[in-house]
């Protein structure tokens, strides 16, 4: 459900602009509103979860899932799409972090646990691998209703299979919920993913783009201090201590760094600047899913063999290397998606490499009963990066077209036009005809897919540089740990994933 959700909504976007009339800030925020409502509710539900009982909580999360998908399939315009989209991600973020907490408990053994993860992963996979093609599918058959309305019957099932299949679990040590950490954490993501989204319209330096950041800034500061203070905080600072954690949860920032930021934008650099319709653009996004669905077994091979020191590096290395082939091949002289299928595929696969070594590593590197409060720290991780990169992708995809359209135009038109016009463009509605300043421009239709492609080259460029560091700064502060399992296997003992006690 929750890999189906991710890669079939980018899918729709392009149809959402035409039949709800939403503009490119509003697509942006139809994703940004289900990532940032993940991230309030990751914390609370590891503690809540921890407390009350894994089990039971993951049960009502699916049916809340089922029921805010139903509610964004009956939506009649952006902005109701938008709120059901924010309680549709609180629901599914619950939802995540249940199922990771409930896998790390029931599954405690190195190659059990690796077995279990990898088969995680590629059920994971086979949601995310296929959504593109089931979401152009189900817009093409029966209308983008059905792209939401389908988890409401998912979740029937799925209730059944967790009612049945899951043992129950708590942590006896689970204390109050930390309503202070929730708030001020949120507060800050929501703000920084806001400024960089909308701060175009208010001015990034005028008061009301200061004030935003400023109280991003200070909930920030705010968080880290009821943190610090509480007798049983929710995100325990204490574990970035654990070398093996601090790296792996560099590399769940890494991927949205890059690959899941990215999945918002690559079906509209498909439709728009290359003139697919929604089912050619769901069968050209495959090439960058697909690969989810086979590679994880062997991402928990290299793990076992490697430790996450190496693992972890390795598959965003292999991310950033696919983004680098796709930035070359989106700057041929014809672009389709056969130039950009190499770099796609083997994006797919760092990703596969990565994602499942992830989650195992920072639910091990500490204690089985805290299993909760480490998935609820590397889901946050995730969700928060995930948020303020949908919106940095955007802002840079703007920038590019604004930019390319001012070199190709000079003086013909003034910024705040520029602006205006790079938003049509990048959200597809900016039809030259429908333009009366480009329509009387020579060369109005090849100037505008050169400034589209443009800006999606730099974004892909962006991608590909920062996951790049992102793989470094993993490999840096994990090193130690790798070091340690080295010694563990040359002593016999049994190659795993080192626990907080080690």
């Amino acid at each position: 459900m929750f890999g189906l959700e991710i890669s079939s909504v980018p899918t729709i976007l392009p149809t959402l602009e035409t039949v709800l009339h939403a503009n490119f800030q509003q697509l942006q925020w139809i994703m940004n509103a289900y990532t940032i409502a993940v991230t309030t509710v990751l914390m609370a539900t590891g503690t809540l979860a921890d407390r009350y009982g894994r089990k039971r909580v993951f049960v009502v999360s699916i049916a809340v899932f089922g029921l805010a998908s139903l509610i964004c399939g009956l939506a009649q315009d952006a902005l109701v799409l938008i709120v059901s989209r924010f309680l549709q991600g609180m629901s599914g973020g619950a939802m995540l972090i249940c199922q990771v907490a409930v896998l790390s408990h029931q599954f405690q053994e190195g190659p059990e646990r690796a077995r279990a993860f990898a088969a995680w992963g590629i059920i994971f996979g086979i949601g995310l691998g296929f959504g593109p093609i089931i979401g152009a599918a189900i817009v093409a058959a029966s209308g983008w209703q059905w792209v939401f309305l389908i988890h409401a019957f998912i979740a029937v099932v799925t209730i059944a299979l967790a009612v049945t299949g899951v043992r129950e679990s708590r942590d006896p040590e689970a204390k109050h919920l930390d309503i202070g950490g929730i708030v001020t954490l949120s507060t800050s993501v929501f703000c920084v993913a806001f400024y960089i989204t909308e701060g175009r319209s208010f001015g990034f330096t005028g008061t009301t783009g200061l004030a935003i950041i400023g109280t991003a800034v200070l909930s920030f500061m705010a968080f880290v201090l009821v943190e610090l203070r509480s007798a049983h905080p929710m995100f325990d600072f204490s574990v970035f201590r654990i070398r093996a954690f601090s790296g792996a949860l560099l590399g769940s920032a890494g991927m949205n760094f890059s690959f899941w930021s990215f999945m918002i934008y690559l079906p509209i650099f498909f439709r728009n600047a290359l003139g697919y319709d929604n089912v050619a653009a769901g069968l050209a996004l495959l090439t960058y899913t697909l690969p989810t669905l086979v590679i994880p077994p062997l991402g928990e091979r290299i793990l076992l063999r490697f430790g996450g020191g190496i693992a972890i590096p390795l598959g965003l290395f292999v991310i950033g290397f696919g983004f680098m082939l796709m930035w070359a091949g989106s700057g041929v002289e014809r672009v389709t998606w056969l130039t950009l299928a190499p770099g796609c595929l083997l994006a797919g696969v760092g990703l596969a490499l990565t994602n499942t070594p992830v989650t195992n590593v920072t639910t091990s590197a500490v204690s089985s009963t805290r299993a909760g409060m480490a998935s609820g720290i590397d889901m946050s991780a995730r969700m928060i990066s995930l948020a303020i990169n949908i919106a940095l992708m955007g802002f840079i995809l703007i920038a590019g077209i604004s930019s390319r359209l001012s070199s190709a135009f000079p003086g013909a038109l003034d910024a705040s036009r520029l602006q205006y016009l790079a938003d049509r463009i990048a959200g597809g509605t900016g039809h030259v005809a429908d333009i009366p300043e480009l329509s009387i421009l020579p060369g109005a239709d090849a100037a505008v897919r050169d400034a589209l492609i443009h800006g999606f080259r730099l974004v892909m460029l962006y991608g590909g540089l920062s996951v790049w560091i992102m793989a470094l700064a993993s490999f840096v502060i994990a090193r130690g740990s790798h070091a340690r399992q080295r010694q563990s296997r040359s002593g016999n003992e049994p190659c795993c994933v080192p626990r907080s006690s080690t």
